[in-house]
Formats: structure tokens, sequence, C-alpha cells
């Protein structure tokens, strides 16, 4: 798998298709780039699909002390520059959700078009910040085990396929408890995305699984009615993870939105590291 090498971390990332119309996918928490292998194969024929390891995670190394918005935003601009690529189609699900819009502030001439999948703009009450902390406390005592049983339930819809689970506590599996402890207390330090959502001016999709469970509902709304232009998909019998319960559907969605944008100009060669 590719690896590049950004300051003092190695960030792995995968990669299929080719062409000039690039789709960048930032995954959820607490999983890895390959939560998007059904992306990774059903867009591949259309787009040339980027996925990284938020490090930490997955084969990203070394863990931060917390894996900020800020610190995934920059890994994401140095990968794309290192590849040569200006611009980009962005979907971002749950944590990369909340580091799209942190990338989107700090490079929104990247953006061809944001697709914003089972996230939210608001930032963390404190007594969220402190869940956080708790759960980052609980990861580094009690192991990735612990982490599954707690956490990959509440991913999927109720009553969830047996083998999408098994899927997704290998992905939580494949990380480490510092990685996962960081990416909580990274999340708990994002910054408030409410008023980012007046000045998206790319195309814009929110994405929803309609049995989501950390996710309310009218967080999708309020992004698409805020949004202008914004359109609303509900992906029907999926939880906080439309791509793996629903593949069909989402990867319609995804790929009729990102194939409607205007082709883009062509990549530059990659940087030599």
């Amino acid at each position: 798998m590719p690896t590049v090498h950004i300051g003092d971390a190695s960030v792995h990332y995968q990669e299929a298709g080719s062409g000039n119309d690039v789709v960048l996918l930032l995954h959820a928490f607490p999983l890895h780039s390959g939560m998007w292998a059904p992306q990774l194969s059903g867009l591949a024929g259309r787009f040339r699909v980027i996925a990284p390891d938020h490090r930490g995670l997955g084969q990203s190394r070394p863990a931060p002390a917390a894996t900020t918005m800020e610190l995934v935003a920059g890994d994401a601009i140095a990968l794309l520059r290192k590849l040569g690529i200006r611009r980009a189609g962005v979907a971002g699900l749950s944590m990369g959700g909340y580091a799209a819009f942190e990338l989107y502030r700090r490079a929104p001439d990247l953006f061809r078009g944001l697709a914003l999948c089972d996230t939210k703009a608001t930032p963390d009450t404190s007594e969220q910040r402190a869940a956080r902390q708790t759960f980052a406390a609980n990861a580094l005592e009690k192991g990735l085990s612990w982490v599954a049983d707690d956490f990959a339930p509440k991913l999927l819809r109720p009553e969830a396929d047996p083998a999408v689970m098994a899927q997704v506590r290998a992905l939580i599996g494949d990380g480490t408890p510092e990685g996962v402890a960081a990416a909580q207390r990274g999340m708990g330090l994002r910054a408030d995305s409410v008023p980012t959502l007046g000045r998206i001016t790319c195309p814009t999709v929110v994405i929803q699984g309609d049995q989501d469970q950390i996710v309310p509902f009218g967080e999708a709304q309020r992004m698409a009615q805020t949004i202008k232009g914004a359109r609303l998909v509900r992906i029907p019998g999926a939880g906080h993870l439309p791509n793996l319960e629903n593949p069909p559907a989402f990867n319609a969605a995804l790929s009729s939105f990102f194939a409607a944008l205007p082709s883009d100009l062509p990549v530059a060669p990659p940087e030599t590291e």
C-alpha cells in the first residue's frame, strides 16, 4: 500500500482508478481507509479515488497526542500536493466530515464538490467533550476489543447484518488504542462549523443513513438547508455507515453527484520525496 512522508508521519493511502476527475474520501472514526472498499471499487471506473488513513488509524503512524481536524486537513492537502492533484471532489463521513469542513476553510479552491455524509456542523458540548476523554482513557486501558464492543453497534443500524458487523469490528482492530484516543481528543477540539455552512459555494450533497443512531436527521436537514443549493439524500436500510450497509445506493448517490461536476484540469506530475 502506498505511503507518503509528511513531517514526522508516514501517511498510508489507498488509490483506485485514473484520470483527471479525483475524489478524496475521508473516513469515519474509529475506522480507516478500508471502510471505503465498496467505493474504491465502485467509483474507480469513472474517477481517480484517493482514500488516506488518519494518523494512528489503519496504517498511518505515529498517533499524535490529538488527531485534530487541522492535522487531518493538513495531511490531506500535503498528500494531494505530493500526488500532483490541485482540485478534487471531497467526501467526508462522520469524523471525515468534520475534517472536510476544516479542509474547506483552509483550501476552498481545492473543492470541485463536497459530499457531507452522516456528519454534523455543530461542535461538541462540554458533556460530549468529557465523554470523549473518558472514551479515550478506556481505549488505552481496555484496548481495541473494548472499542469494538462499545462502538461498533452504534455505527450500524439496529439489528445489523452480522457480516457487516464483523467487517466493522475488523476495521477497528486494524488501528491502535493510541490512535483511537487521539482521534477522540481531536474531535473534541474541533471548531464550530455552523458558520462555515453559509460560506460553502461549491456544489454540495448531504447524505445520511435513514437509521443513523449517532447523528440526528435534523443535523443533516440543517446542513442541506443552510448550504446554498445543497441536496439531501437519505440512504435506506443504513445507519451511520451507509457506504457499508447499502453500498449500491450510497455509490449511486456519490457517483451521480461527482459525475455531474464539470471535468477538471489535467493532474500535474507528482512531487518526488
